[in-house]
């Protein structure tokens, strides 16, 4: 799921939250949900309206409301567990590298 560059705030299960991404797969909210968490964010998943022979989908959303996903990531502000900074295309799951020079290709 690619970033999209508007800042939306809804409420997840009574929490007013960022939200980080709508129709998500349970393999992506795993992905997103341990990188959010690792770098300190309070994470809030909710699942979406079931459609029958769909398969379940989830939105996720962190309690910051200041946390924008998109300059979050080309700002390069978050980390991985090792350490490393988060690129577009380790967010979007394209590649398991996390390129630091992002700005300089």
């Amino acid at each position: 799921m690619t970033l999209k560059a508007k800042h939306i705030v809804e409420e997840i299960s009574g929490t007013r939250c960022t939200i980080v991404e709508k129709g998500a797969t349970a393999a992506r909210i795993k992905f997103l949900k341990n990188l959010l968490e690792i770098n300190k964010y309070e994470v809030i998943v909710t699942d979406e309206p079931i459609v029958e022979g769909a398969p379940a989908l989830f939105t996720i959303g962190v309690t910051d409301l200041v946390f924008n996903p998109v300059i979050a990531v080309y700002e390069m502000a978050l980390k991985t567990a090792e350490g490393k900074k988060v690129s577009p295309a380790y967010w979007n799951q394209e590649s398991t590298e996390c390129v630091d020079e992002y700005w300089t290709i």
